[in-house]
């Protein structure tokens, strides 16, 4: 991570002189969204967003997809894809070996590969380097947790969706913020109920991680589409911010999640999609 944020400070002085260039691709193959960028034996997709002038440094949604996906299925997805270019977002897609993830251990190959991702996106884009967030969905969404835990320092925040690792571990590294979703009804990465059937044990890592006490401060009821209710309780520790979301659902990526996330850690107003 640390070789990463140093290519980050280094295109970021780089930018102005590029800038005559237009698009930040002078020095790269041309890859992105059909055409995958290719890292050594393994790849990942890029997807501009609307209206970016070529120039201007870009906030980034690096997304873990699912089991049996790519990183095709996130940019075309409504629920990731259109949330992040609508928003003003560089989506970052890696693909993983196999169609899946290794998330199990802290040594993962998988780690270092996004690592190496991140790496060769400053490369060819101008990054926001204060504004750099981590998704997931399912098995991608233990990813998440997983590169989070093991080299989340500088992320400004993990948007993990419905998947995770085992809340007891103790992680090397974190990001600046938590935000996670699950469903009650959850039974393919089933929810994580905690002992005496604590329901906000799904962010139990994170919230030992911060040094949070108590059982956080309940934040009310909220919703993108009127069919899905989440019920929100959020910690906020020594600097670090936790969001739980909960809704009565199964496994999926909730109509408009992603980007009500977007829309406050940028500030902007809240919309859909």
């Amino acid at each position: 991570m640390t070789r990463f944020l140093l290519l980050l400070s280094t295109a970021y002085m780089c930018a102005t002189s590029v800038a005559a260039m237009g698009p930040w691709k002078a020095t790269a193959d041309p890859c992105g969204e059909e055409l995958a960028c290719a890292l050594g034996d393994r790849s990942y997709h890029v997807m501009e967003p609307d209206n970016w002038d070529g120039v201007a440094p870009l906030p980034v949604l690096m997304h873990f997809h699912g089991w049996s996906r790519t990183g095709k299925h996130a940019l075309r997805s409504d629920r990731v894809g259109a949330s992040a270019k609508r928003r003003g977002v560089l989506l970052v897609t890696p693909n993983g070996r196999g169609k899946s993830w290794n998330f199990w251990t802290a040594d993962t190959e998988d780690v270092p590969f996004a690592d190496a991702v991140l790496a060769d996106v400053a490369k060819r884009y101008p990054v926001d380097a204060e504004q750099v967030f981590v998704s997931g969905y399912s098995y991608g969404s233990a990813m998440a947790w997983r590169y989070a835990c093991q080299s989340g320092k500088g992320i400004a925040a993990l948007l993990a969706v419905a998947g995770s690792i085992d809340q007891t571990e103790i992680c090397a590294e974190a990001p600046q913020e938590v935000r996670h979703v699950h469903g009650l009804a959850d039974t393919v990465m089933d929810f994580p109920m905690g002992p005496g059937d604590d329901v906000t044990y799904p962010v139990a890592l994170w919230r030992r991680a911060f040094d949070c006490s108590g059982g956080g401060e309940a934040q009310g009821d909220w919703q993108v589409r009127s069919f899905l209710t989440f019920s929100r309780t959020g910690w906020s520790c020594g600097g670090h911010d936790v969001t739980l979301d909960l809704h009565p659902g199964g496994h999926f990526i909730p109509h408009g999640w992603i980007g009500r996330q977007l829309d406050e850690l940028l500030g902007l107003t809240p919309s859909y999609p």
